[in-house]
């Protein structure tokens, strides 16, 4: 599969990744074409500048705004978007699907981060930084050379955050900013030598949503080539993004696992109460199937498939809440999943949640979510049908299904 190992010894932003991906290969006529795709393209150009950092050869990517002569990472007069504008953006300019969906996977990331800081729902983060222009451009045009080089899996070192403290639009923030350090939860982190921000919210972003830890080139990894992003400071070490762009040919475990249990002698009312624990402790899904045990009797397989980290937790559940006395687990060799986002539509009932999925950079689902509708049908006393089906017309209007 075509991979990507991100060497973020000097940090990470979403020029830097821009930059280092057109050093690897991506056609720069590529990258612009297809960001006039979206409806702020007249907003900005794209300027690329070949640059040194302590003489490694590195390309600087710049966002100037056609309207403001502001440029990228400077001090922050740009126009603030909320969340759902960001993604009517995405959603309805005619970008193929696989990038309109990892572009809304990093966006969602940073919102949810940012609402947990501010104490705010994600769907009411408005976003300052992030919101801007350049950060757009940065984080579609991520997905626009993902895309291209048909990625599949990205790799990421431990990274640098640097130390100090960052003016943000909420006033001087301590390094990593608050963001930041919630998107890189559960990552492997340092803060070097250096007193400056060198991992921003978009850069953070691509990390937590696409990213996969390795503390180096993974075994498996052939390296075809080899892409610097240069940053915006001058630092005593290379301010560069170093990306190995390359085919992975490793094996991958999962990391998944199946505990099951044959049950035939507990209360059937159990069972919903035993699907909330286990779901609410971690497990990512919960099923029961139909079976006969000894003497015909019938019974219920129960199946749940966690991660390695929530499977001590589940185990114990299953044991304190069901009235079985022995599990099986069986490892997870491969688990596939279609790339997915949530979009929000206005139907003349209310605002409905869609799952909207992709394979392959196609369309291949698209589902309005259950309780919303329910609630919204109760609401209105219309049948629930109606709901879905104007919540299906809606959507498929604005991705021109």
């Amino acid at each position: 599969m075509r991979a990507l190992y991100l060497d973020c010894f000097a940090g990470i932003s979403g020029n830097m990744f821009l930059g280092a991906m057109l050093q690897a290969g991506v056609p720069l006529a590529y990258v612009e074409k297809e960001l006039k795709k979206l409806s702020m393209a007249e907003e900005f150009e794209l300027v690329v500048q070949d640059t040194q950092r302590k003489g490694i050869q590195s390309l600087y990517v710049d966002v100037k705004l056609q309207a403001k002569e502001e440029h990228h990472h400077a001090e922050q007069h740009h126009t603030h978007r909320s969340m759902h504008t960001i993604r009517e953006i995405i959603e309805k300019s005619s970008l193929n699907m696989a990038v309109k969906q990892q572009a809304l996977a990093i966006f969602e990331e940073i919102a949810k981060a940012e609402g947990k800081v501010h104490g705010k729902p994600m769907a009411e983060v408005t976003f300052h930084e992030v919101g801007a222009v350049d950060s757009i451009v940065d984080i579609v045009g991520a997905a626009i050379c993902l895309d291209y080089l048909e990625i599949e899996r990205i790799f990421v070192s431990t990274l640098t955050v640097g130390s100090g403290f960052v003016n943000c639009a909420h006033g001087l923030l301590p390094v990593p900013a608050p963001a930041v350090a919630e998107l890189l939860t559960g990552w492997q982190t340092l803060r070097g030598t250096e007193e400056k921000e060198l991992v921003t919210p978009t850069g953070a972003g691509i990390v937590r949503a696409l990213g996969v830890y390795s503390e180096s080139l993974p075994r498996g990894f052939v390296t075809e080539c080899i892409g610097y992003g240069a940053g915006s400071h001058e630092l005593s070490i290379p301010n560069v993004l170093r990306v190995y762009l390359g085919e992975y040919n490793g094996v991958e475990e999962s990391g998944l696992s199946i505990i099951e249990a044959n049950i035939d002698d507990m209360n059937p009312q159990i069972y919903g109460y035993l699907y909330e624990k286990l779901l609410a402790a971690g497990a990512l899904d919960v099923w029961t199937t139909p079976i006969f045990m000894k003497k015909n009797r019938p019974a219920q397989k129960l199946s749940v498939l966690v991660n390695e980290a929530k499977k001590s937790t589940c185990i114990g559940i299953i044991f304190a809440e069901s009235t079985s006395i022995g599990l099986r687990i069986m490892p997870v060799e491969e688990r596939l999943e279609a790339a997915r986002h949530i979009a929000k539509v206005e139907t003349k009932y209310g605002v409905v949640n869609c799952k909207v999925s992709a394979w392959n950079g196609k369309l291949c689902s698209v589902s309005p979510e259950y309780e919303d509708c329910r609630k919204l049908a109760a609401e209105k006393q219309v049948p629930l049908k109606m709901v879905q089906q104007e919540a299906l017309q809606v959507l498929n209007e604005r991705l021109g299904v």
